[in-house]
């Protein structure tokens, strides 16, 4: 996203330390957020589509972090067995399942696609993965290990 320049800056300094208030006019109500919101999960996702998020998720696991699942590490990349000390929650999932409903919904479809997923996945995990001191030092970031997912796990499971 880079840094803000001088005038972008003097404005957020502004806008925030000036102690004016903000005229803020509603543009939703809530009774209409909230139909927005069963909207969202009504829309319809494809049993194969919700399956590749699970996987996207769980490709965030590296193997051995898993307990007593029977999927352990079976989805990570060597990437995110290297890097990843702490893989994305079932949150992420709902995150990205959400994400990629509004997605279809922003672009005029009834249904989320594989798409949607796969273009959420970075504003859905990036901040979801912890990464270990190897990753530090390394320069690795949690942007590089989604992508790497991303390039690497198939559209249809195995």
């Amino acid at each position: 996203m880079g840094y803000s320049g001088r005038e972008e800056m003097s404005e957020i300094l502004n806008r925030t330390t000036a102690g004016v208030d903000a005229q803020i006019e509603p543009v939703l109500s809530a009774q209409q957020i909230m139909e927005y919101q069963k909207l969202v999960q009504r829309t319809a996702i494809a049993p194969h589509v919700q399956d590749y998020a699970v996987r996207l998720v769980m490709a965030t696991h590296a193997k051995g972090t898993a307990g007593k699942s029977s999927d352990d590490g079976r989805f990570a990349t060597p990437m995110v067995n290297k890097f990843v000390r702490l893989g994305a929650s079932p949150r992420a999932a709902q995150s990205l399942v959400l994400a990629g409903k509004c997605q279809a919904l922003l672009d005029g479809r009834a249904a989320a696609a594989v798409d949607d997923i796969r273009a959420m996945a970075l504003p859905a995990l990036r901040h979801r993965l912890i990464l270990n001191f190897e990753a530090e030092a390394e320069g690795v970031t949690t942007d590089a290990v989604v992508e790497n997912i991303l390039a690497t796990l198939p559209v249809r499971a195995e």
